[in-house]
């Protein structure tokens, strides 16, 4: 039978905890974060890396408890109004080779109750990259129209980020996909349920979908001249 990463109970103590996002309730449910969310996620990760080896070998599963793939539960509230001092949801990172942070290409998974999904793609670019990726845009539509109208990709994702008011700058606002250009984010995500998540062999489930999902990611990473 094949393996089964993720039970309800992560869903349980998201849900608990977004109603009580608070130290003491953290620190009185620590071993449940542990047994329920973190060791489950890093154990996904390990058990991933060798799936996503096979999507391209130029992006990382990285299971270290801290700094790898499994992002951390704490919230950075430094620059925040909201205080609260915790995530209410889980995310798995697999970023390029040649990034440091969370900028750079990759597949993304999103547990939390009621919005669960994976993500592909480049959240919140720099705008020298973000130029990078509209110019390539611009020199070949074609491709870019292959990247993200494929059978299979339209089968589960959406692109969706956001998105600039007016055209950007020193680009024809009467470009047939100005409205792809007028974007900030070039990500696409796909529904999860908690029915999927929770079910036995979703591990190969998610790298389908991140195959299905690679042709923006592959775009992305040749339009900034990073390897796939």
């Amino acid at each position: 039978m094949a393996d089964r990463h993720f039970t309800p109970a992560i869903f349980k103590f998201l849900r608990e905890l977004k109603a009580d996002n608070s130290r003491d309730w953290f620190n009185a449910n620590k071993d449940r974060y542990i047994n329920d969310l973190k060791d489950p996620s890093l154990r996904f990760i390990v058990d991933f890396g060798s799936r996503l080896h096979k999507i391209s070998p130029h992006f990382r599963a990285d299971p270290r408890p801290q700094g790898g793939s499994l992002f951390r539960i704490y919230r950075d509230v430094r620059f925040s109004k909201d205080k609260s001092p915790y995530k209410t949801h889980a995310g798995l990172h697999f970023r390029h080779e040649a990034g440091k942070d969370a900028y750079t290409p990759g597949f993304y998974l999103h547990i939390e109750p009621g919005s669960c999904f994976v993500g592909v793609g480049l959240w919140h670019p720099d705008n020298p990259t973000l130029k990078l990726i509209r110019d390539s845009i611009v020199a070949d539509p074609r491709q870019w129209r292959r990247a993200v109208e494929g059978s299979r990709f339209r089968a589960h994702y959406t692109v969706t980020g956001d998105s600039l008011k007016r055209p950007p700058k020193g680009y024809d606002p009467d470009h047939p996909l100005i409205d792809v250009l007028k974007l900030k984010d070039f990500t696409a995500l796909a529904p999860l349920t908690q029915k999927q998540i929770t079910s036995a062999g979703f591990v190969d489930e998610f790298a389908g979908l991140c195959k299905d999902g690679g042709s923006l990611v592959k775009f992305i990473c040749e339009a900034v001249g990073q390897q796939y």
